[in-house]
C-alpha cells in the first residue's frame, strides 16, 4: 500500500492531477463515487482523498467498508465551492481513528 488517490470533480480533480496524483476518478453521482471508491480499496490506495460532498453522499458505505482500520487513510476536502458544515466533527474522527484519541472541545 503506497498511493494517493483523489474522487472528485471536475475542477478538484485536475488540480491534483496537476500536483502530481496520478490515480484519480472524476465523479458525478454518489452511485460513481461508490464505484471509484471501491476501486481504489482493491487497488490498495494508501490515501484516498474524497470531496466533503461526495463524502456526505456515501457515508454510510465508507463507514462500512473502512470501519475502524487506519489504511487507507481518508481526507476530506472542500470542492470549489467552499467547506461544508461538520468539517471539525470529520477531523475529530479522523484523529480519532489515526491516534486512538478522541479530541475534547
Amino acid at each position: 500500500m503506497s498511493s494517493v488517490a483523489i474522487i472528485g470533480d471536475i475542477d478538484t480533480v485536475s488540480g491534483f492531477r496537476l500536483g502530481g496524483v496520478k490515480k484519480a476518478e472524476v465523479v458525478n453521482t454518489a452511485d460513481e463515487a461508490i464505484v471509484a471508491f471501491d476501486k481504489f480499496l482493491e487497488e490498495e490506495i494508501s490515501i484516498i482523498i474524497i470531496t466533503q460532498v461526495l463524502a456526505n453522499e456515501i457515508r454510510e458505505h465508507i463507514n462500512r467498508k473502512i470501519g475502524s482500520d487506519v489504511l487507507p487513510m481518508i481526507i476530506e476536502i472542500p470542492d470549489k465551492d467552499g467547506s461544508s458544515e461538520g468539517s471539525s466533527d470529520q477531523m475529530n474522527d479522523l484523529i480519532k481513528r489515526v491516534i486512538g484519541v478522541e479530541m475534547v472541545k
